[in-house]
């Protein structure tokens, strides 16, 4: 790709929930009525079929173990093993559905047989090498939890480029999972070299969302790579648009909790907006993508593949609402709030910087935090496992201290001017008349979002409310400017 086509393509990511219906994603993304040069000057980058990851890995949800998670706690060496297997039949089923003609079907089995294999003989190679006093299985295993993410990306990227080209479509498999690279490049380094080589005009790349690279994406963003891959070929190309394709729409609310009939899509909000969500684990993109895009000013469209006459809602940096209102209501539930009191605290910075140590060490996300004069409680999601880790260690550092812990749900509501007097007293009023009690809450001077702490089985009940409330009254506004 040479520099003399900046600002003429778009870059897009197609989630693994749409992946899993090629027909609808052929139909409503890639080709659809295109024709010609139409299908060009678009790169997507592909995450894996639904579920394989947390085959590969673990179960993204409930935790349930995966060839990576067996492996990695192998009490025996038939437990991974027969995870591996599971995925290859996993794999193989998914390409039975997807291609008709045989001889196609034969080469996409042989591809991720390949790829599959060689993972198994580099595990038990590991294997065999950490059986010596002087290598240690620990070291190791960020790059097999990589090595094995990369199957399924390797294997949706590989199908979709296949499937393409039957139908007529120039595309090209683009493989950045460094399958026996010879050499381990920055990320960007990666991205220029792979690039420099295409023709957006004529081609249509199909990219995996892993890249391996010398960085290790999963070290910062574990799951999220993909969006990091994303961002960064859209930053690096000079992208017009930035897209996301996912199985719904960025709207004002889950409308699993709502109701689809109450929802809307947001239509137009900016990345201050997307880094609160994020920040919540409803991630429309990884804040660390998201600021890529936002210092290259390149717009975020999120779009729903089901629905690709819709143009979806636009992140754009400046944007701000033409009125001041709240934009969507968001949340998290089974949050583990960590208390730590202790009369001697006034005037010390040593608990919440102990507090910050351990939840750094254990890798632990932070949502939020309160503290008063000798309280300070930080609001985390983590496994009960190492909770319990961390309120040992706590608990041996400051002996005196009482500490405790407490399983909360999130309420949030998010907009990009949020600065209308009395719109925190509505807010606890919706909450109040939904007899929901609030535990603790937070605003910053910003005035961007505001949070509540509520018991964990009101979260759906807060939801809804606070939907009701703040949301629901500014539907016909949010249409006009989504227009």
């Amino acid at each position: 790709m040479t520099s003399s086509s900046p600002q003429t393509h778009t870059v897009e990511k197609i989630g693994g929930t749409s992946m899993s219906d090629y027909e609808a994603v052929r139909d409503n993304v890639l080709i659809g009525a295109r024709q010609g040069a139409e299908l060009y000057q678009r790169v997507f980058v592909v995450s894996a079929y639904g579920g394989v990851t947390d085959l590969l890995l673990e179960h993204k949800r409930t935790g349930k173990p995966g060839v990576y998670a067996l492996f990695a706690n192998a009490d025996t060496d038939r437990a991974w093993h027969d995870a591996l297997d599971v995925v290859a039949e996993r794999m193989q089923g998914i390409n039975a559905e997807l291609f008709q003609d045989q001889a196609l079907l034969h080469e996409a089995d042989a591809f991720i047989t390949e790829r599959i294999e060689g993972v198994r003989n580099c595990l038990i190679d590991l294997q065999r090498v950490c059986s010596y006093g002087h290598f240690q299985l620990q070291e190791h295993l960020m790059t097999v939890r990589e090595l094995l993410a990369s199957l399924g990306e390797a294997h949706s990227a590989w199908n979709t480029a296949s499937l393409l080209r039957h139908e007529g479509v120039n595309s090209r498999f683009v493989d950045l999972s460094g399958w026996r690279a010879s050499e381990q490049l920055p990320l960007d380094d990666c991205i220029r070299q792979t690039f420099a080589s295409l023709d957006l005009a004529t081609e249509m790349p199909i990219v995996t969302g892993y890249a391996q690279c010398r960085e290790g994406l999963m070290r910062s963003f574990d799951r999220g790579y993909s969006e990091m891959t994303f961002s960064r070929i859209a930053v690096l190309t000079g992208a017009r648009e930035a897209i996301i394709h996912k199985e719904y729409h960025l709207s004002g609310a889950d409308p699993r909790i709502v109701g689809a009939d109450k929802v809307e899509p947001m239509g137009r909000t900016n990345y201050d907006v997307a880094d609160q969500l994020s920040n919540l684990g409803m991630e429309a993109i990884h804040p660390k993508a998201a600021a890529g895009l936002r210092k290259k000013d390149i717009p975020l469209r999120v779009k729903n593949t089901f629905e690709p006459e819709h143009a979806g809602t636009l992140i754009t940096r400046d944007y701000v609402s033409s009125e001041p209102c709240v934009e969507i209501i968001a949340g998290r539930q089974d949050v583990m709030a960590i208390e730590v009191f202790d009369q001697d605290m006034v005037g010390s910075y040593d608990y919440d910087r102990e507090v910050l140590g351990l939840l750094e060490r254990f890798r632990v996300r932070i949502l939020t935090k309160d503290t008063n004069a000798n309280t300070v409680t930080h609001y985390v999601a983590a496994n009960l496992k190492t909770i319990k880790r961390i309120v040992t260690l706590l608990e041996q550092r400051f002996p005196d201290a009482e500490i405790s812990t407490h399983k909360v749900a999130i309420v949030s509501a998010i907009g990009s001017d949020m600065k209308v007097a009395g719109l925190l007293a509505r807010t606890v009023g919706a909450l109040a008349e939904a007899r929901i009690n609030v535990l603790a809450m937070h605003q910053s001077m910003r005035q961007v979002d505001m949070q509540f702490v509520i018991e964990n089985d009101c979260y759906e009940r807060a939801i809804r409310s606070l939907h009701a409330s703040l949301i629901e009254p500014g539907k016909s506004r949010r249409s006009e400017a989504a227009a």
